[in-house]
Parts: C-alpha cells; structure tokens; sequence
C-alpha cells in the first residue's frame, strides 16, 4: 500500500529545475536533482515523486526523459515504483547516505550565535516539558460524556454549512464578540466578575493570559509576590520576562498579605489563586481579599488573579472572584476553558481594566494576531443554546464521584504513608507523606512516571518555605476502575521506593477527610 498522510504529496511543491548549463543526457540531471533531494532528506523517505507527466511539464522536458531518471532512481535504490500508484522514495534508503536538511543533525556552525538570558531560561524550562496525554493522575485532563461530544459535533456540523465568511477574513485580535458576549455573561453570573464584553480577551489558554498579563505589565527587574508553594509555569514566565520573584508564604487563609508587605511593600504585581490555592487547595480569606486590594489601589500594583478551575465546586456555594470586589481597575483576572470543556480546544480569556483594553489589543495582535473564528463561533453557540452550563453540572457530579472513588483507594492503600487533604474544588488532590515517612516525592514521582503514571512532587514548589514531600494527583478525566488500580500501583511503587515489603490493603470504608484543604 502507498503511503498516507501528507507526506505523501509535498513533493508537488518541491521546486526542481535544471541548470541552463547542465552538462550530460537530460534524464542524467533530472536523476541528480532528484537524487540530491533525496539525500538532503528534503523528500522524506516514503515521500511520492510527481508524476512523470507532471515533472516533464514543469521541466518542459519529454516523459522519456524523467521516465528514464526514475528508473535510475529504481535501479539504485533511491526509489520504488508502485504498480497503478506511482514512483516513491525508497523507505529503506540507507541512513548513511541521509544528510539532514535541517534539525539538530543538520550541519552546524562552530560557535553559534547566542540567544537572550529570556531564551536561555526558555530553554531550561522547555527542556523539562514532557507531554504525558490521559496517564493515570496526569493534571488537567478532562471527561465528556456523550451528550457533550453529540452537541459539539452538531454545532461543528452547522458551522461548517453555513461557513461564516469571517472564516475567510483575519478576526479581532481580542476575539469573536459573541464569545466575548457569552463569557462576560457568564462570569457575571457564575463567578461574579464585574465585566463587559469589551474588555475580555479571547486567548489560546490561561498560560497565554499569564504571559501577555506579565509582558505587558512588568518591567525587567520588577518585584512580583509569588505565592510560596506556587505553580512552576507563572514563576518561569515571570522569570523569563525578568522580574524580581517576591516569595509569599500562603497558610489556611491563603496568600499571607502582610508578609508579602513586609517582604516587598513597593512590588509591582501580585500573581494569586484566590480562590483554589495551586496546589494547597486553601481559599483566601475575606479579609485578606480585602487587605489586598487595599494595598494594590494604594500602591499602585496590579493583580493577576488565576481562577484556573472554580467551576467545579463541590460543597457550598460557588465562591465570588478577587475582581468583582476590585474598585480599583487593578485586577486582571485570567480564566480557561481548557478545563471546563477539554484542552484540545486551547480556549481561555482575560478580563482586563478599561485602561488596559489597548494595551492587551496590541500585544495579542504582535504576539499572534487573533485566536481562531471556527471554535470561537462553536463555543459561542455552545454556550449560547445553555450546553455549557449542563455540562458542567453533569461533570461536577462526575469529578466529584471521582475524587471520592480516589480518596478511599489512596486511604485503602496506603493511609499509613499519608495524609490526604480533599478539596471541595477542582481537578485534582494533594497528598503529603506523614512525618515518620522517610520518603522523597521527587523519587517517587520518578518511579511513578516509569511505571506510567504522572504524579507530581509538591517539595519542588517550593521556593523559601519549608518544603515538604508530597504528590498532586489529577482525578478528572479517568473511570473509577482506572483511578483504583493506579492507587493500588502508586502505593506499590511509594513501598518499594522506601524499601519495605508491600502491605495488605485496609478494608474498604468511606473516604475520611484527614484535613480539608479549604479555609471555611
């Protein structure tokens, strides 16, 4: 069978032309051009030649000629001719003769020119970034049942029949307005955000929101609180962008403001998750909401607030966002809808101050001009016809149902190792390891991820405070059976980290709360 996929055909771009003052049969230098492309890997083994029609007309050369070039190409191994099909690049072309056209085996000056200190701390974390897909405990992942995908497909269906011409068209850096319309009502209704569509921000996702929130804001050297322990990827787009990392320790009540004060009253910014502190799951306290805010409007500072996954709350009433209590226009408040619906759909948003509306119009415009209008008008009339309020009640129930499902086999299985601290929001649930464990979550998290699952270790979130050792764990996403056996296999691996013998799992009771993680 021939090759699918794209590759098959690029070679109809692939610009092949003769030297005027070629020398030898012209069938020998259509075969040396050919034979060049092959070796530099610009035709990619299993790559289709053009047709010998097409080839000859392109050349203004007879058939005969690129007929009798392929056969060359054939007779050396370069290339396979398919009956009915076509002529092909060889798939066994020997490595050997291969020269890389380019990536890391492409020939390379001696001394390369330098990146920026920006890059190279780009670059350190980039080495780090390892994408996992749907493994056992991985965080973020998500579930849509069938009445989501059935709804999604019907309006994808729509869309592309009645095919908008705005398609056709570059959009609004800030983003479709009736997505912007949908969410402003939304947020003002679900999270009490004080917003209109105008001051929303369409973008491909939280983390866009965060770097464009820090690039726009900061200048290098800036001092920025940072909560202490925090989520790694705001720290290195803070970092890379050259600011000044203020640590702030957060307790039970969240980001502690006064120390923050006391450690940096003139910082810039302030980034924060108010409302399910990563990765404690504590919620700030009124009070320090309040003092918050108090100190940004004297001072002058901006607030990055982070509402990352607040649709999913389990008890008690759904809790009000940093910036409708904001009198100041100093919060920037960034949510997703990679979370809520799934990540595939690179969706998230920012709601900004009048004042800075401009200023996030033109970075959103340098940066890559405007999101995409085709799942931008989906999920506008997803939300439109009320699925995407229906599908986060039906996935509530079900990341509630699997957090539990989570909590009793962690407890069944290894309740003597640690304690578990079950939120009331979100995707997914910490646990630290008890302070008689002799146990590194940094080893285990290495262990755990050979043996294909994705927990992630709590000490290196850390930056000044004590640190201690403990795993994130994502629950949403995976079927109860799923989450049992992983749990059965985490605490295997956590055993033979330790060096101890495997225990016999405890009878199966209702989950405990060890300690909740929200400030009530």
């Amino acid at each position: 069978m021939p090759p699918s996929g794209p590759r098959s055909h690029w070679s109809d771009l692939l610009h092949v032309s003769l030297p005027p003052d070629g020398v030898g049969p012209l069938f020998h230098q259509i075969y040396l051009r050919l034979r060049e492309a092959i070796v530099a890997n610009t035709l990619a083994p299993g790559s289709k030649l053009p047709s010998s029609r097409d080839l000859a007309t392109r050349l203004k050369v007879s058939r005969t000629s690129v007929v009798s070039a392929y056969d060359q190409l054939v007779a050396e191994g370069y290339a396979v001719g398919r009956e009915g099909s076509g002529t092909y690049v060889a798939e066994d072309v020997p490595a050997a003769i291969v020269r890389p056209a380019h990536g890391p085996d492409a020939l390379q000056s001696p001394s390369p020119p330098r990146i920026s200190q920006a890059g190279g701390r780009y670059a350190h974390f980039g080495a780090g970034i390892d994408v996992t897909g749907a493994v056992p405990f991985a965080p973020g992942c998500c579930s849509v049942d069938a009445k989501t995908v059935e709804a999604w497909r019907r309006i994808g269906v729509a869309q592309m029949r009645q095919f908008d011409p705005a398609h056709l068209a570059y959009a609004d850096p800030s983003g479709d307005v009736g997505l912007r319309q949908q969410i402003a009502e939304y947020l003002r209704a679900a999270r009490a955000v004080r917003c209109e569509a105008d001051q929303v921000i369409v973008l491909s996702g939280a983390q866009q929101a965060i770097d464009l929130s820090v690039r726009t804001l900061l200048n290098p050297g800036d001092p920025v609180w940072v909560e202490d322990p925090g989520y790694l990827a705001t720290r290195a787009a803070l970092s890379a962008a050259g600011a000044h990392l203020v640590p702030v320790p957060v307790d039970d009540g969240g980001l502690d403001v006064g120390a923050g004060i006391a450690a940096a009253p003139e910082a810039r910014a302030v980034y924060i998750t108010p409302s399910h502190q990563y990765p404690t799951g504590a919620v700030m306290s009124m009070a320090r909401r309040l003092d918050l805010l108090a100190w940004a409007a004297r001072t002058g500072a901006w607030i990055i607030e982070d509402d990352y996954d607040s649709e999913f709350r389990y008890a008690g009433p759904p809790l009000a966002s940093l910036q409708g209590l904001d009198q100041a226009g100093c919060v920037v408040y960034v949510g997703t809808l990679s979370k809520v619906l799934f990540p595939g759909i690179r969706l998230g948003f920012a709601v900004v101050p009048p004042a800075l509306v401009d200023a996030f119009r033109g970075a959103r415009f340098l940066s890559d001009r405007s999101p995409p209008s085709l799942p931008q008008m989906m999920t506008a009339q997803f939300m439109r016809q009320g699925l995407l309020t229906s599908h986060i009640r039906r996935m509530r129930q079900h990341y509630r149902a699997a957090r539990d499902v989570l909590v009793e086999a962690i407890t069944r299985h290894m309740g003597d190792l640690v304690e578990i601290e079950v939120p009331d929001c979100g995707i997914q649930l910490v646990l630290h390891f008890r302070p008689t464990v002799a146990v590194s979550d940094v080893v285990v998290s290495e262990a755990a991820r050979g043996r294909g699952l994705v927990v992630k270790p709590v000490s290196p979130l850390y930056m000044t405070a004590p640190p201690r050792q403990g795993l994130v764990l994502g629950y949403s996403g995976f079927d109860p059976h799923r989450l049992r056996a992983a749990a059965a296999d985490l605490a295997r691996i956590t055993r033979a980290v330790m060096g101890v013998a495997p225990r016999k799992p405890a009878s199966r009771t209702a989950p405990t709360r060890h300690r909740s993680a929200v400030s009530r």
